[in-house]
């Protein structure tokens, strides 16, 4: 046992992750929370949680004086920050400290010797290792400034020195462009980071992004375990990740690795952390800056070294030697790590709301680490990741191939997510071929379309609503469609349209008739969550994850894609399921012999959908026929006290000239 007990000070995907390592080293887990967590998964996982203050992370994951004091209430020997919140804070490090707690990442002086970007320049070309040409002097004035760019020449970028994740940097494509470029640039960082400082970089166009991880432990053992490659971006956000990078060759894996550990020493890292690097179209590269952190992305690493880097980093900060040489380490096999997040696929606007199902993908290779469950919410106070889907084959075909059916299991319904986007990057010829770069979303423009709304999920909706509510049983209108031979009405909405489905059930065998195609559809399996089908004469089994939103309306996941399905109210039609009972017969038919008891219309009179048009009654109960749309009714055959023998018409409505033809 490397610590007794550790405190986990962040949340999420992350800190799920942490307490199952701490599990997996006999370490006790404690969760830390805001009012919005309350619930959350690492709540429920850890040993015990303690509150650290309301929903906004700068009144509780930001607070590091509250995290600290939970540690000494807690009793917990060490403290795990994770990523984002306060891992790279090296204030927060040194309260750590100062407490007498062990802080698991680098200490205090390197975090802030690393958090500059500046400062990481600097610190990078004394160790040999190239940065992008550009200006990282002190001189933060306009005027200044804009004599350097025109030094470095355009396009250039403007960054800010403190924080990362795209956050106060433009794009300079001309001197005119500049004094406004920078006073963005400068105003987003100050915002950000509380820091308007900026330097300059010539701009690389269409760069690959590297970068490389390191271990070192407090003996002086530095290495170096591969690379990733992050190029498929959106506004500065890594969407995908995979390792090793279809770029490098083993020399040029060989330089950047070597690279990285000169950084590495030259800061006195101790602990993990990523050095990120640019990779220009000739194959040159350049030091970027050095995350002081684990990264969102290390799943993959882990994949293909075979290591835990969570477990090395206790370790490490348990003062253990490193357990290998950089000799002992390969790489094995080919990773993808891809991002799932709440948000619009196209505009990248997050969601908020409640994950009504979320089933994740299983089987060889397939990992998925996941902070959320489902039921579980995406609120406004934190990032909307869902979970990181991360497989592993034994080449980069097969790992692809791998992602690729992982994705068309993964069921997610009640948010917007940008699984349709995931889907699309993963299949497009240019990443299947290993052409990535910065700009490959920017150049390709992915075509993101929802899947039509074909009979079998139309099928799979019918049978959810007849299984949940057997209409044919408990709506006698409905059970008098079903005698007449015409099967039960059900009418569906959704964004691809509006469709009638005529339905008889005889046990699990569901006939069904849709538009023109009338298909057998035999239930194999059936649960709240799950339905599986089996249509026609096919030995294929299809797999429909089903959920409702709180509008009572019908989610389903099926063949990758998610579908919002509304039950329009019973027997209410749109125009082409108007077409569809005018080919069975624009009639209202008698389904066996009867007596009409009540005439409760007269011909030529309007009438509204849902209104009762007359009562017969068959086999000893009253059923009322009621209008199944707004119309003027036509024809009534029958008075009051007549028996109509079954399958005659009882009733003819019309849209004013004819309903059935508009």
């Amino acid at each position: 046992m490397l610590f007794e007990r550790v405190l986990i000070a962040n949340r999420g995907e992350i800190a799920v992750r942490i307490i199952r390592a701490c599990r997996e080293l006999g370490m006790s887990p404690v969760a830390v929370y805001s009012a919005a967590d309350a619930q959350a998964l690492h709540v429920r996982l850890a040993d015990r949680a303690i509150a650290i203050g309301p929903a906004p992370a700068a009144q509780s994951y930001l607070r590091g004086e509250a995290i600290v004091a939970a540690a000494l209430e807690a009793g917990a020997r060490a403290v795990h920050p994770g990523y984002g919140f306060l891992a790279e804070n090296d204030v927060f490090a040194a309260q750590c400290r100062t407490a007498g707690l062990v802080f698991v990442g680098p200490p205090p002086e390197v975090i802030a010797a690393m958090g500059g970007k500046i400062g990481a320049r600097a610190i990078a070309q004394a160790a040999n290792v190239p940065v992008v040409p550009g200006y990282d002097g002190h001189a933060q004035t306009g005027a200044a400034l804009l004599i350097e760019a025109e030094r470095i020449g355009y396009p250039l970028l403007i960054k800010a020195s403190a924080g990362g994740g795209g956050k106060g940097m433009r794009v300079v494509r001309s001197s005119v462009e500049f004094a406004a470029a920078l006073e963005g640039a400068q105003r987003e960082a100050a915002a950000a980071f509380g820091d308007t400082t900026v330097f300059l970089e010539q701009l690389i166009e269409r760069p690959r992004h590297i970068e490389i991880q390191v271990l070192a432990d407090s003996h002086g053992t530095i290495v170096h375990l591969g690379e990733r490659e992050c190029s498929i971006q959106r506004r500065h956000q890594k969407i995908l990740e995979e390792s090793p990078s279809p770029a490098l060759t083993p020399e040029l894996r060989q330089a950047m690795g070597a690279a990285a550990v000169r950084v590495a020493r030259a800061a006195n890292y101790v602990n993990a952390g990523t050095v990120e690097f640019v990779l220009d179209a000739q194959g040159r590269f350049y030091f970027l800056e050095m995350n002081t952190r684990l990264q969102v992305e290390h799943p993959v690493t882990e994949l293909v070294s075979g290591l835990d880097l969570v477990q090395l980093q206790f370790a490490i900060a348990a003062g253990q030697p490193l357990p290998f040489s950089q000799a002992q380490l390969h790489q094995r096999g080919h990773a993808i790590e891809v991002r799932l997040y709440a948000e619009d696929p196209i505009t990248f606007l997050p969601a908020v709301g409640r994950l009504q199902l979320l089933e994740p993908p299983v089987g060889p290779g397939v990992r998925v680490d996941t902070g959320l469950s489902s039921g579980d919410e995406v609120t406004v106070h934190y990032d909307p990741m869902i979970a990181k889907l991360i497989v592993v084959g034994a080449d980069r075909a097969a790992a692809i191939a791998r992602m690729q059916r992982a994705l068309a299991e993964y069921a997610v319904l009640g948010l917007t997510t940008n699984l349709p986007l995931l889907q699309a990057i993963v299949a497009h010829p240019a990443f299947v071929a290993g052409a990535t770069h910065t700009s490959f979303l920017a150049d390709h423009q992915l075509k993101l379309r929802q899947p039509p709304l074909v009979p079998e999920l139309l099928a799979a909706a019918t049978i959810v609503e007849l299984r949940a509510q057997p209409t044919h049983e408990r709506d006698p209108f409905a059970r008098l469609w079903r005698m007449s031979g015409l099967g039960v009405p059900l009418s569906f909405k959704s964004d691809s349209g509006e469709q009638l489905v005529l339905a008889d059930v005889d046990g699990d065998q569901y006939t069904l008739t849709i538009g023109e195609r009338r298909i057998q559809a035999h239930c194999t399996y059936a649960r709240p969550d799950e339905l599986l089908l089996r249509f026609d004469a096919q030995t294929q089994v299809e797999r429909f994850r089903i959920a409702r939103d709180t509008t009572g309306a019908i989610l389903i996941a099926w063949r990758g894609a998610n579908y919002h399905i509304e039950r329009r109210p019973a027997l209410s039609l749109d125009t082409a399921g108007k077409r569809q009972l005018a080919q069975a017969g624009s009639s209202l038919l008698a389904p066996m012999p009867g007596t009409v008891v009540k005439v409760l219309v007269v011909e030529g009179e309007t009438v509204a959908e849902g209104q009762a048009l007359l009562v017969i009654e068959a086999m000893k109960m009253e059923h009322t026929v009621v209008a199944p749309a707004a119309g003027v009714v036509q024809r009534l055959p029958y008075a009051a006290g007549a028996s109509v023998a079954g399958g005659v018409p009882l009733v003819e409505i019309g849209e004013h000239q004819d309903i059935f033809h508009s």
